[in-house]
This record gives C-alpha cells, sequence and structure tokens, in this order.
C-alpha cells in the first residue's frame, strides 16, 4: 500500500443552506484513524461524502493520497446476486477480483457466499458492505456508522479489521455514535457554529 494520506483544511459543510460546520482542518497519515462524533444533524455523514468525493466542500479543501473506499447506508450490492457474485462484482472494477474470498472470511461471511443478497439479514448486509470496503484494497476507508445493525462479536470483528488496515498503513475515519474501542484515534469532533 503506498504511503496514505488526507488532510482537511478549514472544510465546512452546507446543506438546505445553512452551514453545519466550519473551520474543520486535521490531517491523517499512514496508520491513523479518525472518528468523527457529533450531534445528529451536525453533517457527519456529509463530511465523509465530501471526502468521498460526493459532496462538494461549502469551504475548505480537501487533500488524500491514495485510493478511497466508502461504507455508506447503501450497501450498493446486487440483490439477486449471491454474495461472493455481487461483491465480485464491484472487485473486478478495481482490478481485484481475487480479494473477494478473504474479505468475506475477513467479516466471517464465507458460509453465505452463495446466498443471494436479499436473504442476508441487516446485520449481515452490513458486514457485506465492509466486504467491499476490504476487497476493494483502498489505502483510505471511509466509515459512516459501520457497526450499524452488527451484534457485539461482529463489532469485534469490525474493530479487529480496522487495526488490521492501520497496521498495513492504511488510514481509516470512522463516522459513528458507537465506542468501537480502538485506540490512539484522532478525534474529530463537529459542533454547531454559533447563532
Amino acid at each position: 500500500m503506498n504511503a496514505a494520506s488526507l488532510t482537511l483544511d478549514g472544510v465546512a459543510c452546507a446543506r438546505g443552506g445553512r452551514v453545519l460546520f466550519a473551520g474543520l482542518s486535521c490531517a491523517f497519515g499512514p496508520g491513523d484513524a479518525g472518528v468523527v462524533t457529533g450531534p445528529n444533524g451536525i453533517g457527519k455523514s456529509s463530511l465523509v461524502a465530501m471526502i468521498a468525493g460526493l459532496l462538494p466542500p461549502f469551504a475548505g479543501r480537501i487533500a488524500h493520497g491514495g485510493a478511497r473506499a466508502l461504507l455508506s447506508e447503501a450497501a450498493a450490492l446486487d440483490p439477486e446476486l449471491p454474495l461472493a457474485r455481487a461483491l465480485g462484482f464491484w472487485a473486478a472494477i478495481d482490478g481485484r477480483g481475487d480479494a473477494v474470498a478473504d474479505a468475506l472470511a475477513a467479516v466471517d461471511l464465507a458460509p453465505l457466499a452463495d446466498v443471494p443478497v436479499r436473504f442476508l439479514s441487516t446485520g449481515q448486509r452490513r458486514r457485506a458492505a465492509m466486504a467491499r470496503v476490504i476487497a476493494s484494497g483502498a489505502a483510505i476507508w471511509l466509515l459512516d456508522e459501520p457497526a450499524n445493525g452488527l451484534d457485539t462479536a461482529s463489532v469485534a470483528r469490525l474493530a479487529a479489521v480496522i487495526e488490521a488496515h492501520r497496521a498495513a498503513g492504511g488510514i481509516a475515519l470512522i463516522a459513528t455514535h458507537f465506542d468501537l474501542g480502538l485506540g490512539g484515534t484522532i478525534p474529530v469532533t463537529l459542533a454547531a457554529l454559533d447563532a
């Protein structure tokens, strides 16, 4: 994995004609993890989407070194396909078609590889979305509420996968209300602007 980097310089987010947060500056290098916190509606998901390149910042600059992979509310997996084939579609686009089996094993879904996505539980779909991120081989993981719908064992597995990614020189930015028990994280706290 090439040296990953992510820098936010004076970033602001506006939604619906209203500025949610402004002046956000932070930097991440290989092995770093940032945990984005703040009250509901403050723009945590919007920040993740901006870093992913899906939304432009209202102000400021975002720079990154390395490919990005996004875990958001929608897993974007074809519900009619068996899980391994649905993941294989995206992995092939990333040039990593051979990464699917390892990604499924990392999130303990290998036994469900031949099950159509539509039959997966909420937690299994969330883990499948994480497998998509893993299979991408991206240096920068952007995870929006990755623990939603997961049981205790799956949360522990998620934390272990994130730590392994960091140990390999990757970056993880995680918007969450849930303590994943990760060590040495960089807090990214979004707060409402003064009236």
